[in-house]
C-alpha cells in the first residue's frame, strides 16, 4: 500500500482541553491508524470516498499551549505500525488556551451597565458580589460616600424564550463535498441584576429613585461590541427589562435612607454551543451545493 498523504487538516487549532474534534482527509489511509496531534488521538471515524480520498474524524489529547505536528501511522490487523506507511504535517496544528470568550463578554456586559449608570444617573457607582437584606430592606453594604448606587448580581436563570433545545444544523462545505453538522445549542439565560440606592436625605434618595427609573424605562436595551479586537464585528443588543418595583426603607441604621429595585437583561447567550456528532449526512443530488455556504453558524 502507498504511503499516506494528508491533504486537509479541519480544523488547525483548538483548546488545551484537548476533546476537538479535527477531520484528517488524504490518501493512503489504511483500514487501522494511529494519529498523534501533540499526543495519541481517539480515532473516532476512518471512511473512504468514492474518489479514494480517506476521511478520518479524531478526537485531540489535552497539551499545553503550543504548535505540534500531525502525524499519521497506519497499523496492521495487530495494531502494529505498519513499515514505510506514515506522514507528518509540520507545524500543522495550534492549542490554544481557550478565551473564556462568553466570560469575557459578561464582565464587558457589566462594564457597560456601569459605565451607563455613571454617565446617564449618578457617578458613584460601584459593584458589590451581595447584598443582605431583612425584613426592613436595611441594606448590607457599607457605601464609601453617598448618595450612590450598588449593583449586585447577576443572577443566571434559563431563557426559555429566546433559548432553544433544538440542535443546531449546519451546512458546510468541506473538501470532500457538502455535510450538515449538528451543535448543541448555546445556553441562552437571563442575566438579573439589583440596583440598591442610598442616601442620608429623604428628597435626594426620592430623586435618585426618579432618576433610576428614567434610566430602566429610556434604556430598553443594552449594547455593547460583539468583539472588542474585531471593530468590523458589529454591535450586539440585548433586551433590558425593570423586575418587579421599587422598594424603599426611610428609617434604616446610621440615617441611611435606601431603596431596592431590579432589572433583567434577557437573551444573553452563555456559550457558543457544541459540536454533537461527526456524521456526515448524506446529501441529495438534487441539493443544490452552490448555494451552501462556504462555513459553519448562523
Amino acid at each position: 500500500m502507498a504511503s499516506p498523504i494528508i491533504t486537509t487538516v479541519v480544523p488547525t487549532t483548538g483548546p488545551t482541553s484537548g476533546g476537538d474534534a479535527v477531520r484528517l482527509t488524504g490518501t493512503g489511509f489504511g483500514p487501522r491508524v494511529a494519529v498523534e496531534i501533540g499526543g495519541r488521538c481517539q480515532v473516532v471515524a476512518l471512511r473512504r470516498e468514492a474518489d479514494g480520498t480517506s476521511v478520518l474524524d479524531v478526537r485531540t489529547p489535552a497539551h499545553a499551549d503550543a504548535v505540534v505536528d500531525v502525524l499519521l501511522q497506519n497499523l496492521d490487523q495487530a495494531d502494529q505500525p505498519v513499515a514505510n506507511e506514515n506522514t507528518r504535517l509540520t507545524s500543522a496544528y495550534r492549542f490554544l488556551r481557550p478565551r473564556l470568550a462568553r466570560e469575557a463578554d459578561l464582565t464587558r456586559l457589566v462594564r457597560t451597565l456601569l459605565r451607563e449608570l455613571k454617565r446617564q444617573v449618578i457617578a458613584n457607582v460601584s459593584l458589590a458580589t451581595s447584598v443582605d437584606y431583612d425584613d426592613g430592606l436595611s441594606v448590607g453594604v457599607a457605601l464609601a460616600s453617598l448618595p450612590a448606587l450598588v449593583v449586585t448580581g447577576p443572577t443566571v436563570r434559563e431563557n426559555r424564550i429566546y433559548g432553544t433545545n433544538v440542535p443546531v444544523v449546519d451546512a458546510v462545505v468541506t473538501p470532500t463535498g457538502p455535510e450538515l453538522r449538528r451543535r448543541r445549542p448555546a445556553f441562552t439565560a437571563d442575566l438579573e441584576f439589583r440596583l440598591t440606592g442610598g442616601s442620608e436625605r429623604t428628597v435626594e434618595l426620592l430623586t435618585l429613585m426618579a432618576a433610576v427609573a428614567t434610566f430602566l424605562n429610556r434604556n430598553r436595551w443594552i449594547e455593547m461590541a460583539r468583539d472588542p479586537e474585531d471593530s468590523g464585528a458589529g454591535m450586539a443588543r440585548w433586551d433590558l427589562d425593570m423586575v418587579g418595583e421599587f422598594r424603599t426603607a426611610l428609617d434604616g441604621p446610621d440615617d441611611v435612607r435606601a431603596f431596592t429595585c431590579g432589572f433583567v437583561v434577557r437573551g444573553f447567550d452563555v456559550d457558543e454551543g457544541l459540536p454533537i456528532d461527526f456524521t456526515k449526512t448524506v446529501v441529495s443530488p438534487q441539493l443544490d451545493t452552490e448555494a451552501l455556504p462556504t462555513g459553519g453558524g448562523n
